[in-house]
């Protein structure tokens, strides 16, 4: 989505979204909404999300609101944001933080992927496409570290793993990519 769901409105502030942005978690907020709750508490660490105490460790404008810049008020949150994301966005929180934030990277790289007016570079095209083909391949293929013929169900389990690295690693370079698209870049 390129921006909050037209029905909805800020769980902060219960109006209208101003300069929306999306947290990891996948919820939507007035960029100065989830700045104040942020403000409200430990400067030196990110915020907890109104809506599921997770920690939000990115903010994401939507597309509207960085057409927005140009509007000091929405410049002024824009830069807030940016400077949330340069605190916490470029550290993950560890294998429990990248385990929830799955279904919030994978479905912006689906997103971004079959966007066609939208284009990620073709590095990061090209390492994403090798980390999938190589977790399918070794998937399919008859050797495995743990066979299936000899230990049943459990043989399954290095298959398990093999593309939960694959998944973790793919939402890790979409999760650079983020990060220095909105916010990592500026100096």
């Amino acid at each position: 989505m390129e921006g909050p769901p037209d029905d909805e409105e800020c769980s902060v502030c219960h109006g209208p979204f101003r300069v929306p942005c999306q947290s990891n978690c996948s919820h939507w907020f007035c960029g100065d909404c989830i700045m104040l709750v942020w403000h409200h508490g430990s400067p030196i660490q990110p915020c907890k999300c109104p809506l599921c105490r997770r920690e939000i460790t990115l903010l994401v404008p939507a597309e509207a609101s960085m057409s927005q810049g140009d509007d000091s008020s929405a410049a002024e949150v824009l830069k807030k944001v940016e400077t949330y994301n340069r605190c916490f966005g470029d550290s993950s929180g560890g294998l429990f933080q990248r385990m929830q934030d799955l279904p919030f990277f994978i479905g912006r790289l689906a997103r971004e992927l079959a966007h066609p007016e939208r284009s990620l570079p073709f590095i990061i095209r090209v390492r994403v496409f090798i980390a999938i083909a190589l977790s399918v391949v070794y998937v399919i293929s008859p050797v495995d570290i743990v066979p299936e013929s000899v230990l049943g169900i459990i043989g399954y389990l290095d298959d398990l793993i093999i593309v939960m690295i694959c998944i973790l690693h793919v939402s890790a370079i979409y999760r650079s990519v983020l990060y220095n698209r909105h916010g990592g870049s500026a100096s």
